[in-house]
C-alpha cells in the first residue's frame, strides 16, 4: 500500500498549494491502472477475454464470489451501536445519513480494492449529515511525515477535458482539510497556479473523509489468487475447445471412395463429389464400403478423469489462499452442528477479525464527527468513548443447539446475557423486562386458579375482655 505524505510544516490549510495537489493527482493515477484491473475482474472482465489465439475463452468469476461471500459475511448485517446512555439520538442521526448503505458499499470496496472511502457531508441547505461512499480510483487521503501519519486533508477528483479549451485537461479537485472544503480548478502543467477559489467552512472538526483499509497492507481478498483465477479460465476454456473438436472429428476411409456417383450435381452438373457424400452421409445416415475397406474418425484422446483433478486441485488452492470457503460445497449441507461450522469457517473468520478491527477504526472517527455535529448544531453531547460498536456475522444459525446452551445454562450465567446470544432478540434488556413481566402474570393468574389469597388473619371482633358472643 502507497500512503501520501508530505511534510506537516509545507502544509497550509488556508491557502493549499495547487502545484503540490496536481503532483500528488498524478502520483495517485500513476497507481489505478492497478485498481482498474481489479475492479474489472469483480466484474468479470478478466485477461483471457483479451488473449488472441483461443476458440474459447470462458470466465469462471471466483472473484465476484470470493468479494459477495467475504463482504457479505464481515457487513451483511447492520452494525449496531451500544453504550450505557442514552445514544438514540446518535443512532438516528447515522441511520438518516445511511449509514447501513454506506457500509455495506465500504465492505464491497474493502473486499476489491483493499482499502475504501466515505465523505461525511450536509446536503445544501439542509442541517442533517450524509455518508457517501467514495471510490479509492480518484480518491485519497494524504498524512504528515510523522510516526503518527496524522491526516492532513482528503482529495477526490475527477479529470474533465475540454478540446476547445487550450489549457487541455484541468483536474477538479475537491480538497477537505481539517476546518474547509476547497472545490480546485487545477490545469494539468508543471507550474505554479494561483488560488482563485475562496474556503467553505465544514464545521466537522477533522477531515471529514475516512479511509478503511482491509488488512494492513490494504490487499483485496482475491488480489493475489488472480493467477489461479487465470488458470482456471484456461483450463475450462480448452477443456470446452477439446469438447468441440471432439464433435467435429475427422472421418478417415480407407481403401474406397464415399461414393463416384456424387462426383456430379443435380440434372448431371459437375459437382464437388466430397461435399455432396458427406451431405447424403448426413441426411441418410448409412455409408456401404467393400469388405477390404474401413471407416474411423481422427480424435485426438485426452485424460478426461486428469482433467477434472486438475480442476478441483485449482478451484480448492482459490479458495485455501484467499480464506473464503465455497459456500456451494457439499460439506457446508446438512444439520451441521456450531463447532463443526466454526472450523470450515475459521479462516474467513481471521480474516473476518482483521476487516473489523480496521474498520472499528474509521468507526471511531465517523462517531466523533456525527458527536461533534450534534453538540454544535442541537447541544446534545454524546461520550462517544462509550460507544461500542457491535458487527454482527451473517452466518445460518442452528437455533435448536443454541436454545440448549441457553436451557442448560439458564440459573448460571446471567438471564441478560443469555437472552444476547438468541440472534432473534434485537433487545436483550427489553427482551428481559418482558419476561420478567410475563413471569409475574403467570404468577398472578396462578393464584387466582387455585384459590390462594393473603395469609393474614382476620380482625379480631370479640369483646374488650376477649369474650366470645354467644
Amino acid at each position: 500500500m502507497y500512503v501520501f505524505t508530505i511534510p506537516a510544516e509545507n502544509w497550509d490549510e488556508t491557502a493549499p498549494d495547487k502545484r503540490a495537489v496536481r503532483h500528488l493527482i498524478i502520483k495517485h493515477r500513476s497507481g489505478l491502472e492497478k485498481l482498474r484491473r481489479l475492479k474489472k475482474y469483480y466484474e468479470g472482465e478478466h485477461d483471457i477475454l483479451s488473449e488472441q489465439g483461443r476458440e474459447n475463452r470462458l470466465v469462471c468469476n471466483h472473484a465476484k464470489d470470493i468479494s459477495d461471500t467475504a463482504s457479505a459475511y464481515f457487513i451483511g448485517n447492520p452494525i449496531s451501536y451500544k453504550s450505557q446512555e442514552d445514544i438514540s439520538a446518535l443512532t438516528e442521526a447515522l441511520e438518516d445519513a445511511g449509514a447501513d448503505e454506506a457500509d455495506g458499499d465500504n465492505g464491497l470496496d474493502l473486499s476489491v480494492y483493499g482499502r475504501a472511502y466515505e465523505y461525511i457531508y450536509t446536503k445544501q441547505d439542509e442541517t442533517g449529515l450524509v455518508i457517501k461512499n467514495l471510490s479509492p480510483e480518484n480518491t485519497f487521503v494524504v498524512y504528515d511525515d510523522s510516526i503518527e501519519w496524522n491526516e492532513l486533508f482528503a482529495v477526490y477528483y475527477y479529470a474533465r477535458k475540454d478540446d476547445t479549451d487550450r489549457s487541455g485537461t484541468v483536474y477538479v479537485a475537491t480538497v477537505l482539510t481539517r476546518n474547509y472544503k476547497y472545490v480546485l480548478n487545477i490545469q494539468d502543467i508543471d507550474a505554479p497556479q494561483g488560488l482563485l477559489e475562496s474556503p467553505e467552512p465544514h464545521y466537522k472538526g477533522e477531515v471529514p473523509v475516512i479511509e478503511y483499509l482491509n488488512n494492513k497492507l490494504a490487499i483485496g481478498d482475491y488480489e493475489l489468487q488472480i493467477p489461479l483465477i487465470d488458470a482456471y479460465n484456461a483450463l475450462m476454456s480448452d477443456r470446452v475447445t477439446d469438447k468441440e473438436q471432439f464433435v467435429d472429428a475427422i472421418l478417415a476411409i480407407y481403401g474406397t471412395l464415399l461414393s463416384d456417383g456424387d462426383a456430379e450435381g443435380p440434372e448431371g452438373e459437375k459437382g464437388n463429389g466430397s461435399k455432396n457424400a458427406m451431405k447424403r452421409l448426413r441426411e441418410e445416415k448409412l455409408i456401404e464400403m467393400p469388405d477390404a475397406a474401413k471407416a474411423e474418425y481422427l480424435t485426438r484422446t485426452f485424460d478426461e478423469s486428469g482433467v477434472e483433478i486438475l480442476k478441483k486441485a485449482i478451484e480448492q488452492d482459490i479458495h485455501k489462499f484467499s480464506h473464503i470457503p465455497c459456500m456451494s460445497d457439499e460439506s457446508f449441507g446438512g444439520n451441521v452442528s456450531g463447532v463443526a461450522m466454526e472450523f470450515k469457517l475459521l479462516g474467513l473468520e481471521n480474516i473476518t477479525k482483521i476487516k473489523t478491527r480496521y474498520y472499528r477504526k474509521g468507526l471511531r472517527k465517523r462517531l466523533r464527527i456525527f458527536a461533534q455535529w450534534q453538540q454544535t448544531s442541537r447541544n446534545i453531547v454524546v461520550d462517544v468513548s462509550r460507544v461500542t460498536p457491535t458487527f454482527t456475522r451473517a452466518l445460518p444459525k442452528n437455533l435448536l443447539e443454541i436454545s440448549q446452551i441457553v436451557a442448560n445454562l439458564w440459573g448460571k450465567v446471567s438471564r441478560k446475557t443469555l437472552l444476547s446470544q438468541i440472534p432473534f432478540v434485537d433487545d436483550p434488556e427489553n427482551e428481559l423486562e418482558v419476561v420478567e413481566q410475563e413471569e409475574k402474570e403467570a404468577a398472578r393468574r396462578q393464584k387466582e386458579m387455585f384459590g390462594i389469597g393473603s395469609n393474614t388473619p382476620p380482625d379480631d371482633d370479640g369483646g374488650e375482655d376477649g369474650d366470645i358472643d354467644e
